[in-house]
């Protein structure tokens, strides 16, 4: 890399000063390498949780170098919103921080929704009786029940054949607005958004498997009356076979509506962002 030292009068500078001169390489000046880097921390660490994008299958330098790409054509519509280039260490690694831990917040909110499907599968695994039925989740790059790996590719699906992803992007340029790099880290709405997330994200997913609980619940009471009437009848042989097939057909019947409440539930997740961005 050439580096050349040109004096730049009027470019602001460290501390909101005036620069007598700057780095400049073939890749611009080091004012605009600062921003854009800042920008590639962010994007880099919410790409790398987003869900399709952030999977463990996809390897890591294509999700890096989609954000370098998306960083590169975002930065002269944000670059205003972010600070100069401090003119200490200190302070350049407290902004490089302040990016990645907004990236990784807004990573995990987008992601923490994408469990409800794999939660939701999870219970009816278990209540169906077939949750030792173990498949290995590409998303997660570790064994699930083959139900819950179903639905949570079912999901991704959705997100992508909907065009939904493209909220990604809109919230990912929204990011820069509704957290300011020039401003602290907001913990605490953090905290309160993630556990609110998760709390609706395990209602859903109760509310999915709902019709499969409830089957299950009464056929198991119906199953242990019969034993109680019939104590030779082998009612486990007989029960197993019948709620195994009832509860894949009620899955079967309830997909639909599973995946409408899903995208309705993730849309309003992703508008929270989106309609922050724009006052």
């Amino acid at each position: 890399m050439i580096l050349v030292a040109l004096p730049l009068r009027g470019v602001s500078g460290v501390d909101g000063g005036d620069l007598n001169s700057q780095i400049v390489s073939v890749f611009g000046t080091s004012s605009q390498l600062w921003i854009t880097g800042l920008i590639f921390l962010r994007l880099a660490s919410l790409v790398m949780l987003v869900p399709g994008l952030g999977d463990q299958a996809v390897p890591p330098r294509l999700r890096l170098g989609f954000a370098l790409l998306l960083a590169l054509a975002l930065a002269p519509l944000v670059g205003a919103t972010l600070p100069p280039m401090p003119a200490t260490l200190g302070g350049m690694t407290g902004a490089i921080l302040h990016e990645v831990i907004i990236g990784l917040m807004l990573g995990t909110l987008m992601r923490a929704l994408l469990f409800t499907l794999t939660t939701s599968g999870e219970i009816i695994s278990l209540h169906s009786g077939i949750s030792f039925a173990q498949t290995a989740n590409p998303a997660e790059a570790q064994p699930s029940s083959s139900i819950g790996t179903f639905l949570a590719m079912l999901g991704l699906v959705l997100i992508w054949s909907t065009d939904l992803h493209h909220l990604f992007i809109r919230a990912m340029v929204d990011s820069f607005t509704v957290f300011p790099a020039t401003r602290p880290v907001m913990y605490a709405d953090g905290a309160t958004l993630m556990t609110r997330t998760l709390g609706e994200t395990f209602s859903l997913a109760m509310q999915m498997a709902a019709p499969i609980i409830v089957f299950s619940l009464i056929f198991n009471i119906a199953t242990g009356f019969v034993a109680r009437i019939m104590p030779n009848f082998p009612v486990f042989f007989a029960a197993t076979p019948l709620s195994l097939i009832v509860s894949l057909a009620l899955l079967a019947l309830s997909l639909g509506g599973m995946g409408m409440a899903f995208l309705e539930h993730y849309q309003d997740l992703m508008a929270i962002f989106v309609r922050s961005g724009h006052g």
